[in-house]
């Protein structure tokens, strides 16, 4: 029987990093890279996790109750942000943001 160890953590940690930064940098739809973010910090929070279970303490979780006290507020905002941009333009394109009015 095999058991998984902090390789197989830090791996699916990674993968959802990489996977997120990538969806970041290729979507230009902001829900998309609202949600291309959300991964990462999940990403982020399954290596804490681990290293955490790893070195048998607790601050690497305590840690996590933070990044995702702090992705909540974060998620709040930026759907706020979505929703007036939105009814701004009628477009959830980010292209149609990058020019600015002066």
């Amino acid at each position: 029987m095999e058991y998984l160890t902090l390789n197989h953590y830090l791996l699916t940690g990674a993968i959802l990093f990489a996977l997120g930064v990538i969806g970041f940098a290729t979507r230009r739809n902001l829900i998309v890279m609202f949600l291309c973010t959300e991964m990462m910090f999940q990403g982020v929070a399954v290596t804490l996790v681990a290293f955490s279970k790893y070195h048998g303490n607790l601050d690497g979780q305590s840690f996590v109750i933070f990044v995702l006290t702090i992705a909540a507020a974060e998620a709040a905002l930026a759907l706020g942000l979505v929703v007036y941009l939105f009814r701004r333009k009628q477009t959830l394109d980010a292209e149609a943001w990058s020019a600015m009015k002066g």
